[in-house]
């Protein structure tokens, strides 16, 4: 018998095989589905990190949903990770605040006339107003530029849940005239 069949036939190569079977699928589904991801730095305190001050090697750890992205659904109050418009290389997480056809009137640096939301855009503000680098500095973001909605939070035990959709966080600066959930 050749050296090759043998290798073939022998467990060990036919549970590599089997476990290399399942590597497309593992992709597709940290591409698609569900992935974890950490998020660190204080922009979205409390809702993440809010111990950062005391303890800054904890970060959170959370379960990004990838679907809603990909159909598009994009809510009010989500917490989403995106690519930042400043820097494409940074993945943020902040929350979506505006959607098209709201109207925002921004905090500071941003200029103080009320915007308008352009079709195709939003505006996502960090929790933590005066740590965050957010629509309040560059404006409304492309949808195209969000990745995923941050699901779950996993990672410490202590604060393990689903993730509030905090609709109230920027209440009294936003006019909704869209609907409540955009689907583009």
């Amino acid at each position: 018998m050749s050296p090759a069949r043998s290798f073939f036939r022998s467990h060990a190569a036919r549970d590599a095989i089997r476990i290399l079977a399942w590597v497309p699928v593992g992709i597709f589904f940290t591409r698609h589905v569900y992935s974890l991801a950490t998020v660190t730095g204080n922009s979205m305190q409390p809702t993440f990190n809010p111990n950062l001050s005391t303890s800054p090697l904890h970060h959170d750890v959370v379960l990004l949903e990838r679907w809603s992205v990909a159909l598009n659904r994009f809510r009010r109050g989500d917490v989403v990770t995106l690519w930042s418009p400043q820097n494409p290389d940074l993945l943020t997480t902040k929350r979506i605040v505006a959607l098209e056809g709201d109207l925002v009137h921004p905090l500071p640096p941003y200029p103080p006339t009320p915007v308008r939301i352009p079709p195709g855009h939003c505006w996502v503000e960090g929790d933590s107003r005066y740590h965050s680098r957010d629509s309040n500095t560059y404006g409304p973001i492309p949808l195209a530029l969000i990745t995923s909605r941050v699901a779950y939070i996993l990672w410490p035990w202590s604060r393990t849940g689903l993730v509030e959709n905090g609709m109230g966080k920027a209440k009294g600066r936003v006019r909704r005239l869209g609907g409540s959930l955009v689907s583009v």
